[in-house]
């Protein structure tokens, strides 16, 4: 399980291939608030695609499919 206190702002976001999709804003309610896109916007991904955490965050997911399927509202 992943302790969701290792996960700071401005970490790398790095997708299934080793690439980097994002940068973490902060921590929010369980989720993470990823730093603006270049059109201005937040978004949120789960807590639960999250693999690991050293120097960046790793997902589970390549970083096309992630973007597909993150939100722009943090899940109440």
């Amino acid at each position: 399980m992943i302790n969701s206190d290792e996960i700071k702002p401005d970490m790398p976001v790095l997708c299934s291939k080793n690439k980097q999709f994002a940068t973490v804003d902060h921590m929010d309610n369980g989720q993470i608030k990823l730093k603006k896109d270049p059109s201005g916007h937040h978004h949120y991904i789960p807590l639960a695609w999250v693999q690991s955490v050293d120097q960046s965050v790793h997902i589970d997911r390549p970083g096309a499919q992630a973007m597909r399927e993150w939100t722009s509202r943090p899940n109440k």
